[in-house]
């Protein structure tokens, strides 16, 4: 097992991809798995700009640098849908948007800084997910993290339904179906 699937293997985490919504960002007009990698292939140039960035901060925390990258192209478009680094109406900041609500955001808006305080938010929710669902598989675990990372731990309040209170109802789905298709084309 590589340092990489440390919370689990992403290629073997089942998805639906993207709601009609999220992929209608790009006016795609569809949906699902397809949507998700249309989405990401957009962004694949600005991630492949972070990548030494993302890799360095994914090897620091044992975290697939292809699920990273996934999120900050789920979040910020890896930078595209940011105002002076901001996004979210001015609530959340940086690549991966970390939520001035619930943390003090650090370093600027695409640094090491910034993608090591988010990746460590993520593992927190790992942490969280872990706790309230111990008997789910790392990948389940990883999954609902996921959904916790946009949402919070609080609500997620099962596997079959992860994404119930997520943005767009495809939170996990969609970042999963993203860093699958980062990890298939050599990220």
């Amino acid at each position: 097992m590589s340092s990489f699937s440390r919370y689990g293997d992403i290629t073997s985490i089942d998805t639906t991809g993207a709601s009609l919504e999220t992929a209608n960002q790009d006016r795609l007009g569809y949906s699902g798995i397809a949507a998700s990698q249309a989405l990401m292939a957009t962004d694949l140039g600005r991630a492949n700009h972070y990548r030494p960035l993302i890799y360095q901060v994914a090897h620091a925390h044992q975290i697939d640098p292809a699920l990273i990258g996934a999120i900050a192209s789920r979040e910020s478009r890896v930078g595209a849908a940011l105002v002076n680094g901001w996004g979210d109406n001015g609530n959340a900041f940086g690549l991966m948007q970390v939520d001035r609500r619930w943390h003090s955001p650090c370093g600027s808006y695409d640094s090491r800084e910034h993608l090591m305080q988010a990746t460590e938010i993520l593992v927190g929710m790992i942490g969280a997910i872990k706790q309230k669902f111990p008997s789910w598989t790392k990948e389940q675990q990883l999954k609902g993290a996921l959904a916790a990372y946009n949402m919070g731990p609080d609500k997620v309040n099962g596997y079959h339904n992860v994404d119930a209170n997520t943005t767009g109802h495809d939170y996990s789905n969609d970042v999963i179906a993203r860093a699958k298709w980062l990890k298939e084309n050599g990220f």
